[in-house]
C-alpha cells in the first residue's frame, strides 16, 4: 500500500501541501492539464525551488491574474468542482474538504453554510490549492495520507474579518480530536485550508510507521523562521519492517491497530462479558493468552485487533470494563484471502458458509461453516453436529469452485 507520511514539524498550509507533491515528483505540465478541467480561469499556477535554512524544496503559486469582482461561496465551489472533468474520487474528496472547511466557518461566524464568504481561504487559490491537492495525491496514486501531531504557533494573523489569534478559529475549530504539540513558532504554523486539508485525507495522526521509503519531498511556505519553514512528505510502501520489503502479492492487504493489556488482578469470570463487549466496540478479533508476570504471577494477555477508526471505543472498553491501568498499542500489516458468504441447503436446513478465495487464481482455499448455524440445526434435528458441518462444507465446495 503506498503511504504519503505528513512529517509537520514547521506546520501545514494549502500550497505548502500543494508543493510538497510537485517536490516528490507531481509534473505541473500534468497536474496543470487535469486542473484545467475545473474550467476556471483568471490564475497561474507556478512551482520553483527554493532554499529554506539551506533546505531546498518547491514552492507551490496560485497567482490571481484579474482582481475578483465577488466572493463565493460554497455551493459555488462545490458546483464548479462537481462540474469539472476530475475523476468522481476527486470531486468527493475536494468538496469534503470544502465542506469541513465551511464548517468550520460557519461555526466561528454563527452563520449557516450556505453563507459562509471564502474570504483569505479564498476562491481561485483556494480552490486551485485544494483541488489540485487532491489530483496530485491522485497523480501519484496514494492509498493512504497520514500525519504528524501538528504543531501550533501563536501571535495574530491580518485577515479579512481583522486581527485574529493564532492558531486561527477555524483551524483551531477543525483540529477537534487533532492530535497538536506547542511550539516556539510566534506566526501561522497550521491555515484553515493546511487543517481542512489534513483533517478531511489524512487517516491518522501519529509518528510515522515503519515503510520502504521510495522518495522524499519539501514543500515551501511564505515566511522565513528560525527553524526551516518547509512540510516534509515522505512516500513509501507502508508496513512492518519484514513485510514491507516483499515483492507485490496478489492477496488483498491492510492495516489494523493491535491493542493489549496483561491482567493479573481479575475475577475471569468477567471475561465472558468483556469479550463480546470488545466485539461490540469495534474488536475485528479479541483473544487471551496465558502469561506468567512478575513475581510468578500467572495471567492474561487481552489482545484486540481493530480499525484505527475503531480504536477509541476499544481501548475505552478495556479501560473500564477490566483492571487494567493501561494499554499498549502498535500497527500490524494484514494480507487477506478474498471473502465471499454464500448459503447452502443440506437436508436439514440452510448454513452460511464463509469462503476464501485466492485473489490471484479465483481458488477456494478454505471454506468455514457458520458455527452458529450449525449448531442450531444440528439441535433442531438431533443429529451430530459435525454431520451438518461436513455437509455444509461439501455443499459448499460443490457451489464455491470456479
Amino acid at each position: 500500500m503506498k503511504t504519503l507520511y505528513l512529517d509537520c514539524f514547521a506546520g501545514i498550509s494549502g500550497d505548502m501541501f500543494l508543493g510538497v507533491l510537485l517536490d516528490l515528483g507531481v509534473s505541473l505540465d500534468e497536474l496543470s492539464s487535469r486542473l484545467a478541467g475545473l474550467h476556471l480561469e483568471g490564475y497561474s499556477l507556478t512551482a520553483e525551488k527554493v532554499l529554506k535554512n539551506g533546505i531546498c524544496g518547491t514552492k507551490a503559486t496560485v497567482s490571481i491574474l484579474h482582481k475578483q469582482k465577488h466572493f463565493r461561496r460554497l455551493p459555488d465551489i462545490v458546483s464548479i468542482i462537481n462540474k469539472s472533468t476530475l475523476p468522481g474520487s476527486v470531486k468527493e474528496k475536494s468538496a469534503a474538504v470544502f465542506n469541513n472547511l465551511a464548517a468550520a466557518e460557519a461555526k466561528i461566524h454563527g452563520i449557516s453554510l450556505s453563507q459562509v464568504h471564502f474570504h483569505e481561504v479564498g476562491a481561485i487559490d483556494a480552490i486551485i490549492d485544494i483541488v489540485g491537492t487532491v489530483t496530485a495525491l491522485d497523480i501519484l496514486g496514494v492509498n493512504e495520507v497520514l500525519c504528524s501531531p501538528l504543531p501550533l504557533g501563536a501571535g495574530f494573523v491580518e485577515c479579512a474579518h481583522g486581527l485574529l489569534p493564532l492558531p486561527a478559529p477555524a483551524a483551531l475549530e477543525l483540529l477537534k480530536g487533532v492530535p497538536t504539540t506547542a511550539c516556539s513558532i510566534n506566526g501561522e504554523t497550521v491555515t484553515p485550508t493546511g487543517a481542512a486539508l489534513v483533517k478531511t485525507l489524512a487517516a491518522d495522526f501519529k509518528p510515522m510507521p515503519q515503510m520502504k521509503i521510495l522518495t522524499v519531498g519539501y514543500g515551501a511556505g511564505n515566511a522565513d523562521r528560525e527553524i526551516p519553514n518547509l512540510l516534509r512528505a515522505v512516500l513509501g510502501e507502508a508496513g512492518s519492517s519484514h513485510n514491507c520489503c516483499l515483492d507485490a502479492t496478489p492477496y488483498t492487504e491492510d492495516f489494523l491497530s493491535v491493542i493489549e493489556a496483561n491482567i493479573d488482578d481479575m475475577n475471569p469470570e468477567f471475561y465472558d462479558y468483556i469479550i463480546p463487549a470488545l466485539f461490540t466496540a469495534g474488536a475485528v478479533d479479541v483473544y487471551l493468552t496465558p502469561v506468567i508476570m512478575k513475581k510468578g504471577r500467572p495471567a492474561q494477555v487481552v489482545t484486540c485487533l481493530v480499525s484505527n477508526d475503531k480504536m477509541n471505543g476499544v481501548v475505552s472498553t478495556l479501560l473500564t470494563e477490566t483492571t487494567t491501568l493501561g494499554v499498549r498499542t502498535f500497527i500490524c500489516h494484514r494480507y487477506k484471502l478474498a471473502r465471499e458468504t454464500i448459503a447452502v441447503q443440506t437436508p436439514y436446513g440452510q448454513v452460511t458458509v464463509k469462503l476464501g478465495r485466492h485473489p490471484g487464481t479465483g481458488q477456494v482455499t478454505n471454506i468455514a461453516p457458520e458455527w452458529e448455524d450449525c449448531k442450531d440445526i444440528a439441535a433442531k434435528n438431533q443429529v451430530p453436529v459435525k454431520t451438518v458441518y461436513d455437509i455444509a462444507k461439501a455443499e459448499a465446495y460443490k457451489k464455491g469452485s470456479p
